[in-house]
């Protein structure tokens, strides 16, 4: 089992900055990928951002050079800088861990996710 509890979510205005950190009760260097997602009222559930316990990562179009996930396998948490923020990034932010087995050559996912943390944007 891992537990994850996010922090740093909040009220911004436009143009401003946040950073978000995910702690994990695990050591994440245990985590195959870590991310983050999000779900606007509405919306569904999107991916923002997720790196792999070998750095790959991955983000969104609509944030790829705004948004850093940061990872270091020999720390704890897992951090979302959120940079130049809009009107279109308020959300729920859910941190998410997953850890990969492998079943007759096949990869199965155990994710897990933890109870977000609420992004405000005002214009």
């Amino acid at each position: 089992q891992v537990q994850l509890v996010e922090s740093g979510g909040g009220l911004v205005q436009a143009g401003g900055s946040l950073r978000l950190s995910c702690a994990a009760s695990v050591s994440i260097f245990t985590i195959d990928a870590m991310g983050w997602y999000r779900q606007a009222p509405g919306k569904q559930r999107e991916l923002v951002a997720d790196v792999t316990s070998g750095g790959s990562r991955n983000y969104a179009d609509s944030v790829k050079v705004r948004f850093t996930i940061t990872r270091d396998n020999a720390k704890n948490p897992l951090y979302l800088q959120m940079n130049t923020l809009t009107p279109e990034d308020p959300a729920l932010y859910y941190c998410t861990a997953d850890r990969w087995t492998f079943l007759s050559g096949i990869m199965v996912s155990h994710p897990y996710w933890g109870q977000g943390t609420q992004v405000t944007v005002s214009s």
